[in-house]
């Protein structure tokens, strides 16, 4: 792993920003990170396996995707902290392949999308990040804590009244504790107790094991069996170039999003060529690569205080030792736990500002009418590549209406 250039934190302590080689040297940042790494770890187990449905894959294949995507990215990425695994924009956008073509061919649109990231940041396409307004990037980041709300609804229907009892005592514990003390991640002193309680009063509530079954192996090597021509290329390469594109642009958001977060600045294209590095070793290893994860990243860098590469190591790590070893107590883990966690991300990462009567009287009516539309287009497509591409493009044209309007004055 290098060292991390220029990813400062406020939460280190320290007036320099902490690399694996001064994470490694002090007891305090490497249990920091370690332990950011072991919460996401299991939060991004129901997450995996969630997006493996909904792509129409077996669960383990997003589960050693989140495995593969983390650990990669770690080493070749260029937003240290961040996490990178199986997504549910990514599923979304190759779920027709599986269902169509098959498995083969779905590896082989995973391991093309890769190529066509690392042909992006060749070109520089990583550098146009820059260029996204400051109200597009507000709408996206209030679009993100949005979907990620909604994601957790389906475990808060239908459910037996303990498990609302049990949230809200998670929130709780994860508002509290902070406040006391942040040398053990308060996400995962609640996965603990919560865990505890149900265990120890009995209480029948869903769990991760109820999600989907979890492998037993360790990720084999393969090569998809598909023709290498033309017509190969036809099938897979507008599924390809849709989710190179979509996963780019999740990603560099969120590296944008975390630099904001730390007041550092990250290598978009390094970024760019990582995430394409990371697809194809995950289509080497059989599984469904993925982007970055905005609930995960946040959980990672903002409620548990990491900041270097070995808490993402650490992620993966953790992710593929706990289903493949663990994965008869990983499976009794409460949903309960997990969906206080990523609610306390949500509240966490929302601009709240953004929509106080304060912050909308300072902000020009034309940035509130592009975060407005980003959001509605983001939330409502769930596709956040819809949303930044047309909330950048509008706000282009609301300043050039503006300038035009003032120089005919």
């Amino acid at each position: 792993m290098q060292r991390e250039n220029q990813t400062a934190t406020k939460m280190s302590g320290s007036a320099h920003p902490p690399t694996v080689l001064s994470a490694l040297r002090s007891p305090r940042l490497l249990t920091r990170e370690v332990l950011a790494g072991l919460v996401v770890g299991l939060a991004l187990i129901p997450e995996a396996i969630s997006f493996s449905i909904i792509a129409g894959v077996d669960p383990k294949v997003g589960l050693f995707a989140a495995f593969v995507m983390a650990v990669t990215i770690a080493f070749v990425g260029g937003r240290p902290a961040m996490i990178s695994a199986a997504t549910g924009a990514v599923a979304l956008v190759i779920a027709p392949v599986s269902r169509i073509y098959g498995m083969d061919y779905f590896i082989a649109t995973v391991m093309l999308a890769g190529v066509f990231q690392i042909l992006f940041a060749v070109f520089g396409v990583a550098k146009l990040v820059k260029f996204v307004p400051r109200s597009v990037m507000t709408g996206f980041v209030n679009a993100l804590s949005i979907l990620v709300f909604i994601a957790q609804l389906p475990h808060l229907i239908d459910v037996p009244w303990a498990v609302y009892l049990l949230v809200a005592a998670g929130l709780v514990i994860l508002a509290v504790l902070p406040r006391f003390t942040r040398a053990i991640p308060a996400p995962l002193v609640t996965i603990v107790i919560i865990t505890a309680v149900v265990i120890l009063f009995a209480i029948n509530v869903p769990n991760v094991g109820d999600q989907g079954e979890l492998p037993h192996s360790l990720p084999e090597l393969f090569i998809p069996n598909v023709p290498l021509n033309l017509h190969t290329l036809a099938i897979i390469a507008p599924y390809a170039i849709a989710m190179a594109l979509v996963g780019l642009m999740e990603s560099l958001m969120t590296a944008k999003l975390v630099d904001d977060i730390t007041k550092t600045p990250s290598n978009k294209t390094r970024e760019a060529w990582g995430q394409g590095v990371a697809n194809i070793v995950s289509g080497f290893f059989g599984s469904m690569g993925g982007c970055a994860m905005i609930g995960q990243t946040m959980i990672n860098v903002k409620v548990s205080g990491a900041r270097t590469r070995i808490s993402t190591f650490c992620a993966g790590g953790f992710l593929l030792l706990l289903v493949v070893v663990f994965g008869d107590l990983v499976a009794m883990i409460p949903m309960a736990a997990l969906v206080a966690i990523m609610i306390m991300v949500c509240v966490a990462t929302f601009d709240w500002r953004s929509i106080t009567p304060r912050g909308l009287k300072t902000l020009p009516k034309r940035d509130t009418i592009v975060m407005v539309i980003t959001v509605a287009l983001v939330v409502a497509t769930s596709n956040l590549a819809v949303g930044v591409i047309v909330g950048t493009l509008l706000a282009a044209l609301i300043n050039a209406t503006a300038r035009k309007f003032a120089l005919e004055r």
